[in-house]
């Protein structure tokens, strides 16, 4: 049960990090809860003993993530597909949406590359180029992307939130906007999903794509893809047996089936059942919902806001409150002092990341009153030691 958008108290004592480490970098790579990591450990001892595991196995746990998934994107378990990676939901998407010969793939500037990657290649095949749009000085990427886009592009790929300095998009209104021109919305949900609200519902994308080990505190090697309803009846990147209808029953596997499993099921990665890892997503995914992702937006909010505060008092240039997500925090840095920031802040036993010409601050429920002092004391020694 959801606890609501009350703003949470520290939830630190669940995570497994030091008392004198102040973390901010959970866009990277999250901290561990603690629930995680016995869930894998767990998964181990039973993987090591095969002769307990029965068929059923193969489904069960892997049903139950399916499920938890589809309650964060706003959906039901038959619209979620377990991937490895976003490269591969980009993939799946690529492969199931047409694009018309000569129109354009609209993108943003300096976004994460593997959908970069994917659209790059994508036009070179079909004959379509990449719209890259760029945000004004002063305005907003919603802006930039309702101005770009009209009934030459036939695929809009965005972020709801840009990687590299937590800048949030309007991601309803670029879905209608991209539905009155007739084209196609896929978002790369991975620095938000766990973090902010979504609902598929509102947005109506075709897909949406996010990574487990991020903002959903899971462990590498397992990802989601939300297919919409009209593309569940798509072409698989791979064909594997686990995909096929009746693909439970062992001892029929040899009497093969064209029929593929219901839902998005047929973009599921082989070896989806992952007996090591499945657990711990599954623990990851039932804290957050326990939490409440309302309410993990709002605690996150209130800890970037104090941040924000602390920094622009020494000195440093933080964005306006209308240009940040609830979450993640983006602190332009001048150029003298870009390169050495990160090592001395790591000096310190304080961790952000560089993206861009963006020092990334990204807390989560464990971040306490003495990290952010940590955090804008070592900003403040450095900056001054660096410029």
């Amino acid at each position: 049960m959801a606890i609501g958008d009350e703003v949470l108290s520290n939830q630190r004592a669940l995570f497994a990090i030091p008392p004198d480490v102040a973390y901010f970098n959970t866009a990277s790579l999250s901290p561990q809860l603690h629930s995680v990591r016995d869930a894998g450990e767990s998964a181990l001892r039973r993987r090591g003993e095969p002769w307990r595991i029965t068929s059923q196995d193969w489904f069960g746990d892997v049903e139950r993530l399916r499920g938890l998934a589809g309650e964060l994107f706003g959906a039901d378990a038959e619209g979620v597909a377990l991937i490895p990676a976003t490269s591969y939901g980009f993939a799946v998407a690529a492969r199931n949406l047409a694009l018309r010969p000569g129109s354009r793939i609209l993108v943003l500037a300096e976004e994460y590359p593997s959908g970069i990657y994917t659209w790059r290649r994508q036009a070179r095949r079909l004959g379509a180029s990449v719209l890259t749009v760029q945000r004004p000085p002063g305005g907003s990427w919603t802006e930039a992307v309702l101005a770009a886009l009209d009934e030459r592009v036939s695929l809009v790929s965005v972020p709801n939130v840009h990687w590299t300095d937590g800048s949030p998009l309007d991601i309803e209104s670029i879905g209608n906007r991209t539905r009155d021109v007739g084209a196609r919305l896929v978002v790369d949900a991975s620095q938000s999903l766990g973090a902010l609200p979504f609902d598929v519902g509102r947005v109506r994308p075709d897909f949406v794509v996010s990574v487990g080990y991020k903002w959903l505190l899971g462990p590498f090697g397992l990802g989601y893809l939300y297919v919409a309803e009209e593309h569940r009846g798509g072409e698989p990147l791979e064909e594997n047996w686990i995909l096929r209808a009746g693909s439970e029953d062992f001892a029929a596997l040899v009497d093969y089936r064209d029929e593929y499993q219901p839902g998005a099921r047929r973009f599921d990665v082989g070896q989806r059942t992952n007996f090591e890892l499945t657990p711990m997503a599954i623990a990851a995914l039932e804290q957050l919902l326990a939490w409440g992702i309302p309410s993990i937006s709002a605690t996150l909010a209130a800890t970037t806001d104090t941040i924000r505060t602390r920094l622009a008092a020494i000195g440093l240039e933080v964005p306006p409150e209308a240009r940040r997500a609830p979450h993640l925090l983006g602190v332009a840095l001048p150029p003298a002092i870009r390169a050495g920031l990160v090592p001395a802040l790591e000096r310190a036993n304080c961790f952000v990341a560089l993206r861009g010409r963006s020092m990334r601050i990204a807390p989560h429920l464990h971040v306490t009153p003495s990290d952010i002092d940590r955090l804008v004391d070592a900003l403040a020694a450095a900056t001054r030691e660096l410029g």
